[in-house]
C-alpha cells in the first residue's frame, strides 16, 4: 500500500473542505437546514471526502481532479432520472448548435437494433457519412477503433461528432444485399470520415402524393422548424392540397417552444397545448417551471382540410406534445403505434465550474390538454397500424435509395405505390401507415363524421402515468451524431 503523505492530505481536506464551504454560501444551508430535522446532512455528506481522499491517495496512478469532480457530478445526475445528466463543454456546445440548427458531424442518424448494436437510420443527403458510401442498417462496430458494444446513441454520437476538419474512421459491418447468395457472409471494412458543418433540417420530406394528399416530415423541433414547416405547407396549398399528413415517426422531440409553434399552424387561436407543473412550495403556490402554452395565432392550414398524424415508437417529447395536442382538440386523426412517453421537461443550468459546463436537469412535467402526463407512458393513436423492425428498416433503405443516386428526389423519397412519380415493383416496400391514412381519406362523407368514426376516447389513448415512474429506466430514442437523443426540451436562461 502507498505511504500516507501528510502533506496530500492536508490539501486533500483543505480542497473538500472549500468545495463544502462553496456550496454552503450558495444558499445551500437553508435547503441542508430544512433538512436536518429527518436525516443528518453532513453525516450523510461525509463519504464524499472520505472517497475522493482514498482515490487521490490509493488509486494505481496519479488521478486528475478535474477528472475526478466531473465523474462525481456526472454520478449525482445520472441517479436521478434518465434524462437528468452532467453535460460535458463538448456536450454544451453541441446542445447550443443543435437548437439553433446545425452542428459539426457527418451527417447520420444512429439508432440502436433490437440487440443493442448501433446502426445507421439513415445518412443525411450530401453529407460527408452519405459521400463516404454510408448506408441504411450498417452497423456501427467501432469508432476510432473503440467497440460501440454496450454504447448507446448518445455515446455513440459524441464520439462521431468532432470539430470540423478532423477524420473519424468507423468500422463498418455491413449484411449481403438482397439478391446476393444466401451463404455470403458480412462485410467489414473501416470508412474515415471528415467532419463538417451539417445543417439540421426539420423539414425532411415535402411531397404531394396522391390523391392530392400533401405530406411532410420532421425528423426534430428546432428554432427553425415552425417557420420552415409554414413554408411547405404554403407550397402544398399552392399546389391544390386537399388533405395534409404530418410523419412524426423517428422524431425524438426539441424545443418546448417549437412544439407550441408547429401547433398554431394547425390549431384554432387560444387552444390550449400543454402545460407544465415543477417542484411547487410547501403551501402549494405554483412552481417557477409551471407554465401554459397557448397558440396566439390563427392556424396555416385551413380548418377544413382533414389531417393525419403519423406517429410510432421513436415519436418522443416535442413531438409528443403536438401529438397530444392535436388528437386531444380533434384536429387529426393518429395513426401508427403508441409513443415513446418522454413527459418531462429538462432545463440546462450553465455552471461556472467546471468551466463551459452545465446540468440537465429535469424540472418539470408535461401534461396533455386532457390533464395527464405520459411520461414512461405513451400516447396510443387513434388508428393502430404497426410496423415491425424489419419493414422499418426495409422502407427506411427504399426511402434513402430513392435520393442517393438523384439529389432532386431527397423532398420527395419512395413511400411505396401512394409516391407519385416511382415504378411499383415486387419488391416495392409500402409505408403502411400512410398508406392507411390516404385510404381513410379517400372515403365519402363529411370530413368531421370520418374524424369521429376513427378517433378513439382521449382516456384511453392518453392514459396518466404512474407518479413513480419518473425514475424509471428507458432505452433512447433516434439520435443524431448533433449529439443527444434531442430530448431537450427547454434550456434555460437563453
Amino acid at each position: 500500500m502507498i505511504k500516507r503523505d501528510s502533506k496530500t492530505d492536508f490539501f486533500v481536506t483543505l480542497g473538500f473542505v472549500i468545495c463544502l464551504i462553496l456550496l454552503l454560501s450558495n444558499g445551500f444551508v437553508a435547503r441542508l437546514a430544512a433538512l436536518e430535522n429527518d436525516v443528518d446532512v453532513y453525516r450523510e455528506l461525509e463519504p464524499i471526502g472520505t472517497v475522493l481522499d482514498i482515490v487521490l491517495r490509493e488509486y494505481v496512478t496519479p488521478v486528475e481532479l478535474n477528472t475526478v469532480v466531473e465523474g462525481a457530478l456526472v454520478g449525482i445526475m445520472g441517479s436521478l432520472d434518465r434524462n437528468s445528466a452532467f453535460v460535458t463543454a463538448a456536450e454544451f456546445e453541441a446542445l447550443r448548435e443543435e437548437t439553433k440548427g446545425e452542428f459539426d458531424g457527418i451527417g447520420v442518424s444512429i439508432k440502436q437494433d433490437d440487440e443493442g448494436k448501433i446502426i445507421v437510420f439513415m445518412p443525411l443527403m450530401s453529407s460527408p457519412a452519405s459521400e463516404a458510401g454510408i448506408r441504411p442498417n450498417d452497423i456501427i462496430a467501432a469508432i476510432d477503433g473503440t467497440s460501440t458494444e454496450g454504447m448507446d446513441t448518445t455515446e455513440a454520437a459524441q464520439m462521431i461528432r468532432g470539430r470540423r476538419g478532423t477524420f473519424v474512421t468507423l468500422t463498418i459491418i455491413r449484411n449481403s444485399d438482397e439478391d446476393a447468395p444466401e451463404d455470403a457472409q458480412p462485410e467489414t471494412f473501416d470508412v474515415q470520415v471528415k467532419r463538417a458543418r451539417i445543417p439540421l433540417e426539420s423539414v425532411k420530406e415535402s411531397q404531394m402524393l396522391g390523391n392530392n394528399v400533401g405530406y411532410v416530415r420532421i425528423s426534430s423541433f428546432s428554432d427553425t422548424t415552425a417557420r420552415d414547416m409554414e413554408e411547405s405547407i404554403r407550397g402544398l396549398l399552392n399546389q391544390g392540397m386537399e388533405a395534409f399528413v404530418l410523419d412524426l415517426r423517428w422524431n425524438s422531440g426539441g424545443l418546448l417552444s417549437a412544439s407550441k409553434e408547429v401547433c398554431e399552424l394547425f390549431l384554432p387561436q387560444g387552444a390550449l397545448v400543454t402545460y407544465t407543473k415543477g417542484r411547487g412550495s410547501e403551501d402549494d403556490a405554483p412552481g417557477k417551471d409551471d407554465m401554459r402554452l397557448v397558440t396566439n395565432k390563427k392556424p396555416t392550414l385551413p380548418e377544413n382540410i382533414p389531417m393525419a398524424i403519423l406517429a410510432n415508437s421513436e415519436t418522443a417529447s416535442s413531438a409528443e406534445i403536438v401529438t397530444g395536442a392535436l388528437q386531444f382538440h380533434q384536429r387529426a386523426i393518429i395513426i401508427g403505434e403508441k409513443t415513446f412517453g418522454k413527459g418531462s421537461v429538462q432545463t440546462v443550468i450553465p455552471l461556472s465550474q467546471p468551466p463551459n459546463t452545465a446540468l440537465r436537469l429535469t424540472t418539470a412535467l408535461y401534461y396533455t390538454p386532457a390533464d395527464v402526463t405520459i411520461d414512461h407512458q405513451g400516447i396510443l393513436p387513434d388508428v393502430a397500424i404497426p410496423m415491425t423492425r424489419e419493414q422499418e428498416i426495409a422502407l427506411a433503405r427504399q426511402m434513402y435509395l430513392s435520393f442517393e443516386s438523384n439529389p432532386d428526389n431527397q423532398y420527395r423519397q419512395n413511400h411505396g405505390s401512394m409516391t407519385p412519380g416511382y415504378e411499383v415493383t415486387e419488391e416495392t416496400v409500402e409505408d403502411l401507415p400512410l398508406a392507411r391514412a390516404i385510404e381513410i381519406f379517400s372515403e365519402t362523407g363529411d370530413w368531421r363524421e370520418i374524424l369521429r368514426k376513427y378517433h378513439r376516447d382521449v382516456r384511453e389513448t392518453q392514459v396518466a402515468a404512474e407518479t413513480n415512474t419518473i425514475r424509471d429506466a428507458h432505452h433512447a430514442p433516434l439520435a443524431h451524431d448533433a449529439g443527444g437523443d434531442g430530448s431537450l426540451d427547454a434550456i434555460l436562461p437563453e
